[in-house]
């Protein structure tokens, strides 16, 4: 028997990056979307004694649970998910509800030296096709997603940032053939809102907002009545290989499986396996959600629509108007995770949402939440299999864009093991996100290197707001 990982006990082996209230599996974070998800509709319970089947996913989020919809579906595959926590207890349940293009942090002069101009277009085509990807899939299984608006808006906080936006952004989304154009600020005040931060925007196509919680339970039902079998409660301490046949050992149980895919992201367990150990850079993002506001107080900033938005910043803020009228407005996080970490940066969060909309100044907070996006080091998601074992596959690092990537890779991933294709990677899968990304150097002392390069955006925003 071939352990993956170390051989003391799983839990005494744990170094997480950030603070342990960050992983309380056992816990459900108090979101706006858990308080309005609807009721459960799909079977999961925790994996009890021993167990097998032929696909074992860790992770019951977007990626995990579009594995197991298309495995089952179109392989009749035996697939199994493991999820810490519930169906949807990480990112997949706790995101601003964007189903957006993006997905890749790294700009486009870098992109198109590093892998050519065609190849970064195939990869902007898929992101195209992952959001209409979503969007049939919520058609066809009858989804109560609550979609909303059909474009996303990147809005300019300055004039100086506006003159930016329309001479090089642009010209970056024409060269990539994406659907983008030009909202001048009378335009946008006419049709979106007014504020002082509002100077015009670029208008992407296609883009929606959704409501996560729902679409994460009506994905969980859809795999379920396809075959598929989920176990939540099930967090894997400890991942042996004996054969060819991969152990998944939890608290309850053990699963044999012949394949295994790690879809995880941003909570990943990467002290399981030696592959994915320092490849991930978790990030916190955090939201606040105002309680239901006025025709008063919307009619004081002109805001007349739900079309999911973000500000134009080096760090930015992602905001949008509920179908019950509260807003949404979030951002990236502190670097700890921490209690003092948390709250501080909730304020701060409320004080840039009050910049934004300073009508709004005494609208109260009914909800906040966090959790945990992730990156990689090459900037762009690692999707593909593992090159010294072709048993295990896996797709994360999506860039705080999950919605559509991830149920993107799992349709991919699930293809590719359906189709017994080795080690040849689908053509579908663009070369941008082909395989790991590298380790990050010394990655023990990750968190050092984001706090570095949190700094250095914020302040750049500093000067750009200086010099507007």
């Amino acid at each position: 028997m071939t352990p993956v990982r170390g051989d003391l006990p799983a839990r005494k082996r744990i170094n997480r990056l950030y603070d342990e209230s960050l992983y309380r599996f056992d816990a459900v974070e108090p979101s706006y979307w858990e308080a309005t998800g609807g009721a459960l509709s799909f079977a999961s319970t925790a994996l009890r004694g021993d167990a097998s089947c032929d696909v074992a996913v860790i992770g019951g989020g977007y990626s995990g649970l579009s594995t197991a919809y298309h495995l089952a579906g179109n392989l009749q595959a035996d697939v199994r998910v493991l999820e810490a926590g519930h169906i949807g207890w990480g990112a997949s349940g706790r995101n601003g509800g964007f189903c957006s293009l993006g997905g890749s942090k790294l700009g486009l002069a870098s992109a198109v030296r590093r892998y050519g101009i065609e190849a970064v277009r195939h990869y902007w085509r898929a992101q195209v096709d992952a959001v209409e990807l979503v969007r049939s899939l919520i058609l066809e299984e009858g989804i109560d997603a609550q979609i909303t608006g059909d474009e996303e808006l990147a809005v300019a906080c300055s004039a100086r940032s506006f003159a930016e936006l329309r001479a090089h952004a642009l010209d970056q989304f024409t060269l990539l053939r994406l659907d983008a154009s030009v909202v001048p600020a009378d335009e946008f005040r006419e049709r979106y809102f007014d504020s002082p931060q509002q100077h015009g925007a670029i208008r992407i196509r296609p883009t929606f907002g959704l409501h996560p919680v729902r679409l994460v339970r009506g994905l969980a039902r859809a795999a379920v009545a396809r075959g598929a079998i989920l176990h939540a409660g099930s967090e894997v301490l400890a991942w042996q290989k004996s054969g060819d046949v991969h152990l998944l050992s939890t608290a309850g149980g053990t699963l044999r499986a012949k394949k295994v895919v790690m879809a995880a992201n941003g909570f990943m367990p990467e002290h399981l396996h030696r592959s994915f150990a320092g490849r991930p850079m978790p990030m916190i993002s955090a939201i606040v959600v105002t309680r239901p506001l006025s025709d008063v107080e919307l009619g004081a900033h002109r805001w007349q629509s739900s079309t999911p938005m973000i500000t134009a910043r080096n760090l930015l803020n992602y905001f949008r108007l509920l179908p019950d009228r509260r807003l949404l407005f979030g951002g990236r996080g502190h670097s700890s995770g921490g209690a003092a970490g948390t709250a501080s940066n909730y304020e701060l969060l409320i004080s840039q949402m009050r910049q934004l909309c300073p009508a709004w100044h005494d609208v109260t907070i009914d909800y906040r939440w966090q959790g945990l996006v992730c990156f990689t080091r090459r900037l762009t998601p690692s999707i593909g299999r593992l090159a010294d074992d072709p048993s295990v596959f896996f797709a994360f690092g999506y860039h705080g864009n999950g919605v559509n990537t991830s149920i993107w890779a799992g349709r991919e991933i699930a293809g590719w093991i359906a189709s017994g294709a080795g080690n040849a990677v689908p053509a579908s899968i663009p070369l941008m996100v082909q395989g790991l990304s590298e380790r990050f150097p010394l990655a023990a002392i990750r968190l050092w290197y984001l706090r570095a390069r949190l700094a250095m955006l914020r302040a750049a925003d500093r000067i750009d707001d200086l010099r507007s």
